[in-house]
């Protein structure tokens, strides 16, 4: 799905009115309530900024980080069932995104969006790591152009209650293209296989898109030549 390039997320026009009307209302009720509600009203336009980003050089082996935020979990983790990867285990990146980080997701590599799978769950603290497990999840299995698989997962947080995906099965995505966006504050999982070498660590700030958090092995890029 191509995306028109604005600094603000489509949706920014809904929610701007909508906390404007709560603004306008808590300022009839009390002068102090109602520059509370514009503040809150300021902060809604900047939560769906959505600037424009360069990704890397795509050379087939490179892999961006999908979201803005912190790293808080590097391990090796069972991809979700439902998308029906044989791995037993992948290495998992996890990147939290607080309500400040920028909320439009992106692709982490070029390649074709095999199968998507949305799972309804619980609403816990997305810096924990049985988010993954329990929250409310949509997760997305990518093919390289080598066959490799790369597995993303958005995970809603404890204020993020919403889910937006701007992809289908079936769709071949670019390194870095615009995915979808989470709303108010999550993580995403990022699954890569075992072979590829790690560029990040705990702790490290990612900008989606642009972050490089993996490569994949010589052996897969020989393979894609």
């Amino acid at each position: 799905m191509l995306h028109k390039e604005t600094f603000f997320d489509r949706e920014v026009t809904r929610f701007v009115a909508i906390f404007g009307g709560g603004a306008f209302l808590l300022g009839v009720i009390n002068v102090h309530l109602g520059w509370i509600g514009v503040i809150l009203t300021g902060w809604c336009l900047y939560f769906f900024r959505d600037p424009d980003r360069v990704a890397p050089h795509d050379d087939g082996t490179m892999l961006v980080s999908p979201a803005d935020g912190c790293v808080v979990e590097i391990g090796r983790h069972a991809p979700p069932v439902a998308l029906g990867v044989e791995n037993a285990e992948m290495q998992r990146i996890s990147v939290f995104m607080s309500v400040f980080n920028v909320h439009v997701n992106r692709a982490p590599i070029s390649g074709v969006v095999e199968k998507i799978h949305y799972t309804p769950g619980k609403f816990l603290n997305a810096t924990l790591n049985k988010a993954s497990e329990h929250n409310e999840r949509e997760a997305v299995l990518l093919r390289t152009p080598q066959g490799e698989n790369v597995i993303y997962v958005r995970i809603a947080g404890l204020i993020a209650r919403r889910i937006r995906r701007d992809i289908h099965e079936g769709d071949s995505l670019t390194l870095g293209q615009r995915t979808g966006i989470i709303r108010f504050g999550s993580r995403v999982d990022v699954y890569v296989p075992n072979s590829a070498a790690l560029t990040v660590q705990e702790g490290q700030t990612m900008i989606a898109g642009e972050t490089v958090i993996a490569r994949l092995t010589r052996e897969v890029e020989a393979y894609a030549l």
